[in-house]
């Protein structure tokens, strides 16, 4: 390396809490070179968004570089620097892509203007060409429809677009440094893949460099070259990227690798691996090894002394006195036997029926009787027989949003045509079954659910759980409903009530649903707190002093205080770390277990839908296009749509290079929905004319398998047989 684009050494950097300065960061190092990605992973308070902060000069008025450390860009002194002169480095050469969108941008203005604003103040450019250049940069991070994106403002912004907007913004400028701090946690994986070409064509063109923070060791392991993982502050180990995928050297990457679900994993076979424990507070760091409390490999000696950052050879570098008998023990990329699963299982003596049958239009036209042998007709339905009562059924649903008119509508008397974000979906759900949803933001997931547990009224079809019909909005619905379907929303943040503790959380489900006197929900708070792994003295808490890994425990305990037979879990894992996502999942899957209580269970990461689910649906544009048996749904042949969402999948090895399926253009508004098959506009497998005019038959893969397509189910094995396998990934 001649002369890195950035040099820090030594860094530590603290925080002013009372009178004291405490020491986030420690002895931070870090050099990277133009036209490089360096990747930093671990769990959330490890110090990676304070690493972000502290090498943009941006850390806030309680915090400090302390004296002694180096953080040099381009050969320039960052640490001399004034406030004029960081602002003008931050206008265009050093950008930061903030895990939260929604602080980011202003509330206040237009999208389009917040971005061209950027835009002026970096490079001079407005008017015209600047309102050019801000579409274009819309386009290539998949917004639908820019021109109205440019004219909303950022509360009329899904999650998934005001990050992608945010992204626009720190791109637009081709800065010499990227910092992205989570910037494709709450995206689909299609849209991550766009995002990380996107990374990946500024560092080639420009000789950008990009620091990439991240708890995703799928993205890291596909798209950096080095790996830093922090925990408690300090640096646990630092490898190329290939080398720590294949032989980690510390117990702390070590359980980080094995926490992530694989494609394949299943709840049936085995428990995912958690690392058990807390991070220590920063007030409370102990003499020795910061991980040591949490450490499999623990010694007395690490207790008692702290361990250096012990050069390995070959770039590789790790603060562990046990770092041998580290590198020779199981890891993923070692074929280790999974960890078994507790005998007694139930969940499979408890199944369901679950059926598609959108656009019975369509479905009338088959050309084979229903047989139910291999590339039939489906007749209509797609079933998997299991031996349990129905607990759901969804006919027809439909969610509507109505447009409101614009000056020329009202002058042609014309109305606008609606946005169809459900339209017309068809699912039977049993007791005791998971069913996995998967598909792109847009694709109507979200709606589906708030229109099933009543925070959005259908515009058509019907809902029965346990055979009653189900009314529309959720202030219609009876105790008796309410009480047997629940939700777990993405945030926990959010869905807990700041100013309520953890047992107030709690009680008032037992009380106004279950009918239970204040001492009897009392002694349920506890039994609750003991079934999500939390002790009794969390019940005394307050949200804010909780992780939010803590967080998500309390809130799935709400769910479960009324004794629900359905509960919809909405992106419940994707903003945890990888080692808090798996105790999450470990903890679902033993209370479906102890309470034989369904779930459907919505996430864009298609191996945690895999591990947890029974049946998986792929949804896009408001209808179902693929559905089956979790074990099948990823084996040839898949819906060219499910095709690409699996190939999309950052993988956990950087050894695994699949060839991706890329999609045409960018996902179609659910106002101006395409004729003939929603998918034909963005599909490479297009076979002309019939995908672009008539909406496309079912066709049964194998019982309880079958796909919305045209294309003949041998056609599509002959071209999917050497495309991406389940066993290839992870």
């Amino acid at each position: 390396m001649t002369r890195p684009l950035l040099d820090v050494e030594n860094l530590t950097i603290s925080y002013r809490i009372g009178k004291r300065w405490i020491p986030a960061v420690r002895d931070f190092h870090l050099q990277l070179a133009p036209g490089h990605i360096v990747g930093l992973v671990g769990e959330s308070g490890s110090g990676k968004s304070t690493v972000a902060l502290a090498l943009m000069r941006y850390l806030s008025s309680n915090g400090r570089v302390e004296s002694g450390g180096r953080l040099a860009f381009a050969g320039e002194d960052l640490l001399s620097k004034s406030a004029a002169e960081m602002r003008s480095i931050w206008a265009r050469r050093i950008k930061l892509a903030p895990q939260n969108a929604g602080a980011a941008l202003n509330p206040s203005m237009k999208i389009g203007a917040q971005v061209t604003e950027v835009l002026g103040a970096a490079l001079g450019i407005g008017g015209a060409e600047a309102e050019r250049a801000v579409l274009g940069m819309f386009h290539d991070v998949n917004l639908v429809d820019p021109e109205k994106v440019a004219d909303r403002y950022p509360h009329e912004l899904s999650g998934g677009m005001q990050q992608r907007v945010v992204i626009a913004m720190a791109l637009i400028t081709n800065p010499e440094l990227l910092i992205l701090d989570e910037p494709t946690t709450g995206l689909d994986v299609t849209t991550e893949a766009v995002i990380l070409d996107l990374i990946r064509g500024l560092m080639a063109e420009r000789d950008t460099g990009v620091i990439y923070i991240t708890h995703n060791l799928g993205v890291v392991a596909q798209l950096c070259e080095r790996v830093l993982v922090l925990y408690a502050g300090e640096i646990m180990e630092e490898a190329p990227v290939d080398q720590l995928y294949a032989t980690p050297r510390h117990p702390y990457s070590l359980g980080l690798l094995n926490s992530v679900p694989r494609l394949g994993q299943s709840k049936a076979d085995s428990r995912l691996h958690s690392i058990s424990g807390n991070p220590p507070a920063l007030t409370q760091l102990s003499a020795g090894c910061v991980f040591a409390d949490r450490c499999e490999f623990v010694i007395d000696k690490c207790r008692s002394a702290k361990p250096p950052l012990e050069q390995l050879g070959d770039g590789r570098a790790a603060r562990c006195f046990r770092w041998e008998a580290v590198a020779v023990y199981p890891h993923p990329k070692s074929n280790a036997p999974s960890v078994p699963r507790p005998t007694g299982d139930a969940s499979h003596k408890e199944g369901g029926t679950l059926s598609t049958q959108d656009d019975a239009h369509s479905l009338d036209t088959l050309p084979f009787p229903p047989s139910g042998g291999r590339g039939r007709g489906m007749g209509g339905k797609c079933q998997a027989s299991q031996t349990s009562a129905r607990l759901m059924r969804v006919t027809d649903l439909k969610k509507h949003f109505p447009v409101a008119k614009s000056l020329e509508d009202w002058l042609r008397g014309r109305t606008p045509a609606p946005i169809r974000a459900v339209d017309g979906v068809n699912l039977t759900l049993g007791a005791g079954q998971t069913l996995g949803l998967v598909g792109e933001s847009g694709s109507g997931k979200t709606t589906l659910s708030r229109v099933i547990i009543g925070l959005q009224e259908r515009s058509g079809g019907q809902l029965e759980l346990l055979g009653m019909d189900i009314r529309n909005s959720v202030r219609e619905r009876s105790p008796d409903v309410l009480s047997k379907l629940q939700m777990v929303f993405q945030n926990p943040q959010n869905s807990l009530n700041p100013y309520l503790s953890v047992r107030q959380a709690l009680r008032r489900p037992l009380v106004k649903l279950r009918g239970m006197t204040p001492a009897q929900a009392e002694a349920e708070v506890s039994e609750l707190l003991r079934r999500v792994n939390l002790r009794e003295d969390y019940a005394d808490r307050f949200p804010d002093e909780l992780s939010g890994g803590e967080k998500q425990r309390v809130v799935i305990a709400r769910a479960f205080a009324s004794d629900p037979d359905l509960i919809i879990c909405d992106e419940p894992v994707s903003a945890l770390d990888v080692s808090v996502q798996s105790a999450v999942l470990n903890l679902l899957a033993r209370l479906q277990e102890e309470h034989g209580t369904a779930y459907l269970f919505i996430s864009h990461d298609l191996a945690v839908v895999g591990y947890l689910s029974d049946v998986i649906a792929v949804m896009y544009l408001g209808q179902l296009f693929e559905i089956g048996a979790a074990s099948d749904l990823f084996q040839p042949p898949y819906h060219p749509y499910t095709e690409a969402l699996v190939s999309a999948i950052p993988v956990a090895d950087p050894e695994h290079k699949a060839e991706r399926m890329l999609l045409h253009d960018v996902l179609p508004s659910a106002q101006r929905l395409p004729s003939g098959c929603r998918f034909h506009t963005r599909c490479p497998r297009k076979i002309g004319a019939l995908c672009e005019e008539e909406a496309p038959p079912w066709r049964e893969v194998d019982a309880g398998h079958a796909i919305r397509c045209h294309i003949p189910l041998e056609e599509l094995s002959a071209l999917q047989g050497s495309f991406l396998r389940p066993e290839e990934i992870g």
